[in-house]
């Protein structure tokens, strides 16, 4: 999210750049997107994720890619307080935990 975050930051300003509106005009982020017509960063970027991890899934040849999404470091002792979320968590919360189930369909995975 911290990245999401910066990313929405970066796309905000660059908005305010197109349109010669500085800060101190106080036009809300709102009237701003309005102005400009340009999405929201985010979506794209999940949807690039839910791309990607749905090719990972779908490969069967045991490549870094799809150890990566399995891999639990156990060594290291944990932090205090909630763990940082992974990139599995995310499409846990979209298609369920069978979600490299549901990746091996295109056609079903293509429409979450």
């Amino acid at each position: 999210m911290g990245l999401i975050r910066r990313l929405r930051v970066t796309q905000r300003a660059i908005e305010r750049a197109m349109l010669g509106v500085s800060l101190r005009d106080q036009i809300s982020n709102e009237e701003i997107r309005r102005r400009t017509k340009v999405t929201d960063i985010a979506k794209p970027v999940a949807k690039l994720k839910c791309k990607w991890l749905g090719h990972i899934a779908r490969r069967t040849d045991g490549r870094l890619g799809s150890k990566a999404l399995e891999w639990r470091p156990r060594t290291v002792k944990r932090s205090v307080g909630q763990p940082p979320t992974r990139w599995t968590d995310d499409i846990k919360r979209v298609a369920g935990s069978r979600w490299k189930l549901a990746a091996q369909y295109r056609g079903f995975w293509n429409s979450l």
